[in-house]
């Protein structure tokens, strides 16, 4: 099992490349793949708004996500005091070990950290992987959003248990 830890600045760099990597294979599904790539592969942009959470395993970064804590400011179709997860991302050759959840389960413990009662985030039916594991985990539609750069998206949200 990989060890989960918090984001250091010298990850930024290993960081957007698994990003880059991990989304590459949808590169034909988005509109203006350019315009989506450049914000992608800067995912460590993200430390400035919220916690980005690493997977290490065999001395390299396999896995991050952010955490976006309630109250800070993100997208207008998620309520402002839910914390959110952004861009869950997995290194191709290390999927189906449990990453990505120990992943989401580190951003549900600091949401719950944080007093939340609900936790969210919003994905993609061409997330095949990604989607079924969130709905194993609990996670429910409850909107549609407007698309990304041409791509549909849903928010999904999980109650916490105190």
């Amino acid at each position: 099992m990989p060890i989960v830890r918090d984001f250091l600045p010298s990850d930024s760099a290993p960081v957007n490349a698994l990003a880059l990597r991990a989304f590459e294979q949808f590169a034909d599904s988005y509109h203006d793949w350019p315009e989506f790539r450049a914000k992608i592969e800067n995912m460590s942009a993200l430390a400035d708004v919220g916690e980005i959470i690493v997977a290490e395993a065999e001395g390299q970064i396999v896995g991050a996500v952010a955490y976006i804590g309630p109250s800070v400011p993100k997208a207008e179709f998620f309520r402002p005091e839910w914390p959110i997860m952004r861009m869950l991302v997995v290194a191709t050759d290390f999927r189906g070990r449990g990453i990505g959840r120990a992943l989401v389960q580190e951003c549900l413990r600091r949401a719950k950290r944080d007093g939340a009662s609900v936790f969210a985030l919003h994905t993609s039916q061409l997330m095949q992987v990604a989607l079924p594991m969130y709905q194993r985990m609990g996670f429910k539609w409850v909107s549609g959003t407007p698309a990304i750069h041409g791509v549909e998206y849903g928010v999904y949200v999980k109650k916490l248990d105190g």
